[in-house]
């Protein structure tokens, strides 16, 4: 990782994630950390993240008979939220797609650390000829996350706070280092994601950090965000024998995908989205202090409905939340079930998620 001396010289303690040492907490704390960051400005390292491009004649054709997105529709500098899947439509891995085409079409990839190499080997297989696929492993990815992120990142790079909204991405310099930035994130925030040579990373953390808004944030801090803002993390609450209709995320096949099919599992997955799926992916409020973590059993009285597949304590609400599959006959929110920890069924109540609402930029909004 180009910051393992960088977090380390900052005081991180260090364990194995995705192949790599990754920071899961500064001196000050995950509780800390989390608050900070909905509060002012958090610096997150990504560069595990896996960071592709798509080019050449027919990119988005071939990226469509793979992706339920509609890439053709996607203007230069816009985002979106895609789903790499199999032939029976289990989600291989979730992603970002954006249009970073300057003449000839090509799409900027952000996949997860964990399953990029598998990424890479499966476009590999299914690109027709004529489409290039490039790895960047030579790229470092930082986020920059939280309320006063736009404040922050409008000093380093003058008008990005207006130029950008919600999905929305650009080029600039800092100095003559070529950055992309992108304005998402995983927090539930408003926040960007910069994408830079790995050599000029501690030169890109450090202008960010001489401001006073901004502080590291570390993997534990960045997992209880994501939890709050209800976002799956892959490997979780999504795998390859997960579908969208059932992992919640059927918003990410676009109308006109679902019209003509042409992607991985299309009949299968729109068979679901026509008929329902035996099962979804819901938000589970528990009461008191004890969390479900992965793998809880669900109960509705006696018989067991679902299973919690990420779950821990809610710094921002004060009690443990949950993200589960249940049953659908029991999704309605506001349905009583119970979470079964140690052995103690834990009284848990059904809730849509986030359970901190979106704080996102969207332009034209107040």
């Amino acid at each position: 990782m180009p910051l393992d001396g960088w977090h380390r010289a900052a005081g991180a303690r260090m364990v194995p994630f995705a192949g790599y040492a990754m920071p899961i907490q500064y001196p000050d704390g995950i509780i800390a950390e989390h608050e900070w960051t909905r509060t002012h400005a958090g610096l997150f390292d990504v560069s595990h993240m896996g960071q592709l491009t798509v080019g050449g004649t027919g990119a988005a054709a071939a990226l469509e008979a793979l992706l339920p997105a509609d890439l053709q529709a996607l203007a230069p500098g816009r985002m979106r939220y895609s789903l790499l899947l199999n032939d029976s439509g289990g989600v291989i891995d979730d992603l970002i797609v954006t249009n970073v085409s300057e003449g000839e079409p090509t799409y900027f990839l952000v996949v997860n650390g964990a399953t990029k190499d598998g990424d890479i080997a499966h476009l590999r297989t299914h690109l027709p000829a004529g489409v290039v696929l490039t790895p960047l492993p030579e790229l470092a990815l930082l986020a920059l996350q939280g309320p006063e992120a736009a404040l922050v990142l409008d000093r380093v790079f003058p008008g990005i706070a207006t130029e950008l909204g919600f999905m929305e991405a650009t080029s600039r310099l800092l100095g003559e280092v070529p950055v992309r930035i992108f304005r998402s994130g995983y927090t539930g925030e408003d926040g960007f994601e910069l994408s830079l040579p790995a050599v000029d990373a501690v030169t890109l953390a450090d202008r960010l950090m001489a401001e006073e808004e901004v502080r590291p944030i570390g993997l534990g801090a960045r997992d209880s965000l994501r939890l709050e803002a209800g976002l799956p993390l892959y490997g979780h609450d999504l795998d390859i024998d997960v579908d969208p209709v059932t992992a919640g995320l059927a918003f990410a096949i676009t109308k006109a995908r679902r019209a003509d099919g042409g992607f991985p599992g299309a009949g299968r997955i729109n068979a679901l989205l026509r008929d329902g799926a035996p099962m979804r992916r819901v938000g589970l409020v528990l009461e008191g202090r004890m969390a479900a973590r992965e793998g809880s059993p669900v109960f509705a009285g006696e018989e067991q409905v679902g299973r919690v597949t990420s779950g821990g304590f809610s710094p921002t609400l004060g009690h443990p939340i949950a993200l589960a599959f249940v049953d659908t006959a029991h999704i309605a929110p506001g349905t009583a079930l119970f979470a079964e920890v140690r052995g103690k069924r834990l009284p848990a109540t059904v809730a849509r998620p986030p359970f901190v609402p979106h704080r996102y930029y969207r332009k034209g909004e107040a």
